[in-house]
């Protein structure tokens, strides 16, 4: 390899052209190796671009061609003059401290020099602006080619709040879960870059279940949202329709409601009642509706032997004597979309097949309903609607079962609860009470068994409520 050391190279006449190498040669420039130019630059691709000085200008100042300058205004408006134009020199300007809209930069004309086609200098007073300006021609001078603001690239910023039982999950995700009422408090917004909204899971109290082979309560309502404002977890069962809820720095109260009170009174049917509506739960906008009550077994027609709505209706009871059968309670009442839970079985009774509740409506199921008409099928009482798994918490963990119906003597044993905290509903022989429903889970009540004293209805499970968002 030959080398040639010069210190420079001129042209053989005065003002002449210097040609480096031939068509199709390339010239290689080693790494650590730096080119300045001074001069006018063409041929090496398009222009707009500045090399930008990181020296902040705090006054008055001429601009270089080919220069960009973080100005701060901070102390008061800046003049800053534009170089005289050539054909494609640039010039760019950005507010550093965000104060360009109190002291505004004034872009001065050089000469005859015009900017965006006018002969009026231009101002600068956009919070924090930066623009990039090339020189075309003599008409219109200067041009803006770029321009933008600082909020348009903002930097992630996250969530911050207090409130319940805290837990960190999948590396950048926290999970608040209130067992009992509080208060889930906005300390931080964050930004949509980083986190502004949180997915929710809000279950509600569940249903009573009614007394003397009664209906199963019904599930606490179960709202939940998609998991897109927190991602890496299975919220539900497609289709989902609820959004994330955007969050504002404040505090949001919380309730958590209990399950329903059981029916009592077996052995005597007059004074048998309904079992009680499960207390609903909240968290912000979300409202979730007490699971129905189940209803009763009652000495001849009347409402206490209908299931009640709610966020799932209770399971209907029955009437004796005679054939009668109870309604099971309508769910998702009052109606929210997605729904919140489903309709409570019919109960049934008559002289020949007995019978007894039907089950409480699940989250994600109907109970299960008393044949009216034979075939009877197997003597089995009406099972709790089932409920719904979510991962919220990161683990699978299903919730709002609805309670089973209470049974006969005829047709023991009772119907299984709905999974998802669902009780069972109490045996028909030996008689016995229906199951609570399961705390924090929503659940329904199993309905009493038999028609004795010791035939009550089981409480309805607590609900919940649990906020998920990413914060890191």
């Amino acid at each position: 390899m030959s080398e040639i050391k010069v210190n420079k190279i001129s042209p053989r006449t005065a003002c002449g052209t210097t040609t480096l190498g031939d068509s199709g040669d390339t010239f290689t420039i080693p790494a650590g190796v730096s080119i300045t130019n001074s001069g006018t630059a063409s041929g090496f691709g398009a222009t707009g671009a500045a090399s930008w000085n990181t020296t902040v200008k705090t006054g008055n100042f001429t601009a270089v061609a080919g220069e960009g300058y973080f100005v701060n205004t901070t102390s008061g408006a800046i003049n800053v003059t534009l170089p005289a134009g050539t054909a494609g020199a640039v010039v760019a300007i950005k507010d550093y401290a965000k104060t360009f809209d109190t002291n505004a930069v004034t872009l001065v004309q050089n000469g005859s020099d015009k900017i965006g086609g006018s002969t009026v200098n231009a101002t600068l007073d956009v919070e924090g602006i930066a623009v990039t300006l090339v020189f075309i021609d003599s008409t219109q001078g200067w041009l803006v080619t770029d321009s933008g603001l600082q909020d348009e690239a903002p930097t992630a910023q996250y969530i911050v709040a207090t409130g319940g039982t805290i837990t960190t999950v999948c590396t950048n995700f926290k999970v608040h879960t209130f067992t009992g009422p509080g208060t889930f408090t906005v300390c931080s917004v964050g930004n949509a870059c980083g986190s502004n909204t949180v997915d929710y899971l809000v279950v509600a109290g569940g249903g009573g279940g009614g007394a003397a082979f009664g209906g199963g309560g019904g599930a606490g309502g179960y709202r939940f949202s998609n998991g897109t404002a927190s991602g890496c977890y299975t919220a539900g069962p497609s289709p989902l329709g609820a959004s994330a809820l955007p969050v504002t720095a404040t505090g949001f109260p919380i309730t958590v409601g209990a399950g329903g009170a059981a029916s009592t009174g077996g052995g005597s049917p007059g004074s048998m009642t309904t079992g009680g509506n499960g207390v609903n739960s909240v968290f912000s906008t979300i409202t979730s509706t007490g699971g129905g009550g189940g209803g009763a077994h009652m000495p001849g027609p009347g409402g206490q032997r209908d299931g009640k709505t709610g966020g799932s209706g209770g399971g209907g009871g029955n009437q004796d004597p005679g054939a009668g059968a109870g309604t099971g309670g309508a769910g998702n009442t009052p109606p929210v979309s997605p729904p919140q839970g489903n309709t409570g079985g019919n109960g049934y009774h008559d002289a020949s097949t007995f019978a007894g509740g039907g089950g409480g409506g699940g989250a994600s199921a109907v109970g299960g309903s008393i044949p009216t008409s034979p075939p009877f099928g197997p003597p089995t009482i009406g099972s709790g609607g089932a409920g719904l798994t979510s991962c919220i918490t990161a683990s699978p963990v299903a919730r709002g079962g609805g309670g089973g119906g209470g049974a006969h003597p005829n047709r023991t044993p009772g119907g299984t609860g709905g999974t998802g905290g669902g009780g069972a509903g109490g045996a028909g022989a030996p008689c016995g009470a229906g199951t609570a429903g399961t705390v924090n889970t929503g659940g329904g009540a199993g309905g009493g068994g038999n028609n004795v004293p010791s035939s009550n209805g089981g409480v309805g499970g607590s609900g919940i409520v649990v906020i998920r968002y990413k914060f890191q």
